[in-house]
């Protein structure tokens, strides 16, 4: 038994006493030129994407667009009374109606291939600036949105009809809050 017990202590002194192992250094590295890259090219493309929109807005005479806070243009087809104070908050269900064509004017999706949508604002899932965009509306408005790509369906489309990195308008009208 005291054997047994020397040896226990033996092999334990010479654990403590090895060389314990050194880090491995990284054989190479990453200087965050990729992401620089990245940053640029997506720049560029959102001033490219803003110059088109912004032509769309310069031909559309008729039309008063307002540039909200959260990156993206639109304009009142037809608007509520002033008296209605009335905007979608979230938890409330909106019934709508919409179409998405690409800025060039070829239509993507028809407001009768869509349907009518009924949505929960801000609990259920759709593209940030229509989940945006409705928060803007009041019942029986039609509104006007031209989105920049990263508003709408981003880098990977709706893997569908939308192509990566597409900017979108799309003509909306709420139809209920409740």
């Amino acid at each position: 038994m005291k054997k047994a017990i020397f040896i226990c202590f033996v092999t334990l002194l010479a654990a403590c006493n090895s060389k314990q192992p050194e880090a491995r250094k990284p054989i190479s590295y990453n200087s965050g030129s990729f992401l620089e890259a990245s940053a640029t090219k997506n720049k560029a493309m959102a001033a490219q994407e803003k110059k088109a929109i912004l032509q769309i807005i310069e031909k559309d005479k008729d039309a008063k667009y307002n540039n909200s806070n959260n990156g993206f243009w639109y304009t009142y087809k037809t608007k509520a009374s002033e008296s209605d104070t009335i905007y979608p908050k979230k938890g409330d269900l909106v019934v709508f109606e919409y179409n998405l064509i690409e800025l060039d004017g070829d239509t993507i999706y028809t407001t009768e291939e869509i349907g009518t949508r009924e949505y929960y604002i801000d609990q259920e899932r759709i593209f940030s600036g229509m989940r945006q965009g409705l928060k803007l509306m009041r019942e029986g408005e039609t509104v006007t949105f031209l989105f920049p790509s990263y508003k709408a369906f981003g880098y990977y489309g709706d893997l569908d009809r939308i192509g990566k990195n597409v900017a979108l308008q799309s003509t909306v009208t709420l139809k209920s809050i409740n």
